[in-house]
């Protein structure tokens, strides 16, 4: 308990010592809120008006893949071991990422054109 007790304070103090090196080092005082950043182009649309309601589902396909390998892989290494229950959980998983593979065909984010 002493252990993790020193161990936060000296993290709280680690942030506290690089907190004020940053604020020591750096060239500008006021936060360049106001001015575009590496660019020198002001924005012409707010950041997040940019992006088409689409994209969500095209996240979603990105996701339910993502998620496959994931998982899979530390489960390739375990199948052996966990025997048929292993091979039900895993058609489980599949089954659900099927759910979300399918919406994103019936939301149209697989066409191209």
């Amino acid at each position: 308990m002493v252990a993790l007790l020193l161990l936060a304070a000296f993290v709280v103090v680690g942030m506290a010592g690089l907190y004020v090196v940053s604020s020591a080092v750096r060239s500008v005082r006021e936060p360049a809120v106001v001015l575009p950043y590496e660019s020198g182009l002001l924005p012409r649309q707010h950041a997040v008006s940019r992006y088409h309601a689409r994209w969500y589902a095209v996240t979603v396909l990105f996701l339910a893949f993502d998620m496959e390998m994931i998982f899979m892989y530390p489960w390739a290494v375990v199948v052996a071991d966990m025997g048929a229950q292993a091979v039900i959980e895993m058609f489980g998983f599949l089954a659900v990422l099927l759910v979300g593979v399918t919406y994103v065909w019936r939301e149209g984010a697989l066409r191209w054109t």
